[in-house]
C-alpha cells in the first residue's frame, strides 16, 4: 500500500511537536534518579540581616533565644569584620572546630585510661593547674547573675560542665567582652566557696582543677583553642526568667580569662557533670533541656527547659560506652546518601563510638565510614566542577557558574530507628562565596577514634536531652 504524503496542515504539526520535545528534553535531562535538594546556590550564602524565625513553644517551658556569636542577631557583636561571609571567619572557625575535636579525643582517652584522676589538687593562688581542654561553642545565650540582677551573654555548651563569666576587678587579665563585667562587690547574694566543702571537689569531677587561696576555692578550666578561665568558685543567685530563679548556683568567677569567645561574657556549661546547668536546677526542670540550631547564621534558635516534649519527638538511648565520661554518646547505626544506604555496617560505628555536640561544628567520621561518604558524595555530584579542598574539608565544589544546584541528601541512622535528614545548610558549606562549597563533615585521625555529630547536621531539629531517662530527642522543625 502508497503511503499517503503529509499533508502541509501535517506538516506544521508535526514541525511543532518537534519543537516542543527539543524544548523539554533539557527539562527531562534535569530530573535526578537519586534523593536530592534542588537548590539556588545563593541559599548557601549567608544573609547580613537577622531573621527571628525560631519556632517556639512556650507551653513547653523556659525558651531562651539562641543564636550565633558572629552572626547579625548577636545584637552585641560589632566586629563587622568577621562575619559567616568572610574567609577569616572560616579559617578561624575550621581551625577552632579541630581543635576542639582534637581535645575531646584526648579527654575521651585520658577517661578510657583512667588518667583522669591526675589532676593534682594545688595549695597555691591564681594562675593553677591546666584542666582538661575542650573546644569552646558557638552559640550564645543570655541569663541573668546576681543580686540585683545583670546580664550576661554567654556561649552555651553540652561539652562542658562549668559556667562562668569574667569578673571585676579581674586580678590577672581579662578579654574585651560588650557587655560590662559583673561585678561581685555589688552583689549581695555573691558568697565565695569554701576550698574544703564538697563542691569545691566537684570541679575536677567537671573536667577543671581546683586550687585554693587561703580557705577560698579556686578554679581553672581550659579549652583547647587555647582560651581559659581561672577565678574564684562561688555561689550567685542566678535568673533566667522572672519566675525561673535560682540561689546558690556554683559558678565561677573569672580573674584571669583568654580566649576566642567572641564578645560573649562567658561560658554556659550544660554538660552531664554535677556543676552543670542542667543538674544545679533539676528540682525545677527534672533533667530536661532542649535545643534548636537554626538553618541559617541570620536567623534565631532556642534553649529550652523543663516542660513538655514535642509531640513528634523520638528518642535514642545514650550509649552505655560513655557512662562514665561527660560526653552525650549516641549509636550511629548507618548513613545514607541521595537515598542510597552507606555500605558501612552498624557494628564499625558501634566499636569507636559517637557522640553528639553542641559546640563542635563539623561532623568527624572515622576514615573508612567518612571516605565511603565522600566517594558516594562525589558520585553524586558528577555533574558539577571539583575544587582545592580547605582546612579539613576535601570535598569541594566550583559553584559560581550555576544558578541551581542538585544535592544529594543525606540521612544520619541512630538506634532506636531514628533517621536525621540534614538540612541542606548542613551537607555543604560555602566557604569562599560560590567558588568553594564543601561537603561539611570531616575525617577523624583513626578508625578508632570517636565519631561527633555536629551542631551543622542538627540544624533545624529541637535535639532533646533527657538525663533523667538516659536518652536523646530529635523532633523535626524545631525552628527555621
Amino acid at each position: 500500500m502508497a503511503t499517503s504524503p503529509l499533508s502541509s496542515t501535517s506538516l506544521t504539526s508535526f514541525h511543532h511537536a518537534f519543537l516542543l520535545l527539543l524544548l523539554l528534553y533539557p527539562c527531562c535531562c534535569l530530573q535526578k534518579s537519586f534523593d536530592a535538594h534542588n537548590a539556588k546556590v545563593t541559599s548557601f550564602l549567608a544573609a547580613d540581616v537577622c531573621n527571628q524565625s525560631s519556632k517556639v513553644d512556650h507551653n513547653k517551658g523556659l525558651s531562651l533565644e539562641l543564636v550565633h556569636k558572629h552572626g547579625p542577631c548577636f545584637a552585641l557583636n560589632h566586629d563587622k569584620n568577621k562575619t559567616e561571609k568572610s574567609s577569616s571567619y572560616h579559617e578561624e572557625m575550621l581551625l577552632q572546630d579541630q581543635v576542639r575535636v582534637d581535645s575531646i579525643h584526648a579527654r575521651f582517652s585520658r577517661y578510657q585510661s583512667q588518667l583522669s584522676s591526675a589532676f593534682k589538687e594545688m595549695q597555691t593562688t591564681v594562675p593553677i593547674q591546666s584542666g582538661i581542654d575542650m573546644g569552646t561553642g558557638n552559640y550564645v545565650v543570655t541569663v541573668a547573675l546576681g543580686t540585683p540582677k545583670k546580664e550576661f551573654t554567654l556561649v552555651f555548651d553540652t561539652g562542658s560542665d562549668i559556667t562562668w563569666t569574667q569578673c571585676e576587678p579581674c586580678v590577672g587579665s581579662c578579654y574585651r567582652q560588650a557587655q560590662p563585667k559583673f561585678d561581685p562587690r555589688k552583689s549581695s547574694s555573691y558568697k565565695n566557696v569554701s576550698c574544703s566543702s564538697a563542691s569545691c571537689n566537684l570541679i575536677r569531677e567537671a573536667g577543671g582543677a581546683k586550687g585554693c587561696s587561703s580557705s577560698t576555692c579556686l578554679y581553672q578550666v581550659a579549652y583547647g583553642d587555647g582560651s581559659y578561665s581561672m577565678g574564684f568558685f562561688a555561689t550567685e543567685k542566678l535568673t533566667i526568667s522572672s519566675s525561673d530563679v535560682f540561689k546558690n548556683f556554683l559558678f565561677g568567677c573569672g580573674q584571669e580569662n583568654d580566649g576566642l569567645l567572641g564578645k560573649s561574657a562567658g561560658l554556659l556549661g550544660l554538660g552531664r557533670s554535677k556543676l552543670s546547668l542542667a543538674f544545679q536546677t533539676a528540682s525545677k526542670y527534672k533533667k530536661l533541656f532542649s535545643y534548636c540550631i537554626p538553618t541559617l547564621l541570620s536567623s534565631t534558635g532556642h534553649l529550652s527547659f523543663g516542660g513538655k516534649l514535642p509531640k513528634s519527638v523520638k528518642f535514642t538511648p545514650l550509649s552505655p560506652k560513655f557512662k562514665n565520661t561527660p560526653f552525650y554518646g549516641i549509636d550511629i547505626t548507618g548513613i545514607s546518601v541521595g537515598g542510597r544506604k552507606l555500605s558501612v555496617n552498624a557494628s564499625f560505628f558501634t566499636k569507636a563510638g559517637a557522640i553528639i555536640d553542641s559546640g563542635t561544628v563539623i561532623t568527624r567520621l572515622q576514615p573508612t565510614a567518612y571516605s565511603v561518604l565522600s566517594s558516594t558524595f562525589q558520585e553524586f555530584m558528577k555533574d558539577y566542577p571539583m575544587t582545592d579542598g580547605v582546612s579539613i574539608l576535601d570535598t569541594c565544589y566550583d559553584f559560581s557558574d550555576y544558578d541551581k544546584v542538585y544535592v544529594p541528601k543525606i540521612s544520619i541512622f541512630l538506634k532506636g530507628g531514628i533517621e536525621i535528614g540534614v538540612e541542606l545548610q548542613g551537607i555543604m558549606i560555602a566557604v569562599k562565596g560560590l567558588e568553594k562549597v564543601c561537603l561539611a563533615f570531616a575525617s577523624t585521625s583513626d578508625d578508632s577514634d570517636i565519631a561527633i555529630l555536629g551542631n551543622a547536621q542538627q540544624k533545624s531539629y529541637e535535639v532533646v536531652h533527657d538525663l533523667a531517662k538516659g536518652r536523646i530527642g530529635f523532633a523535626p522543625g524545631g525552628c527555621s
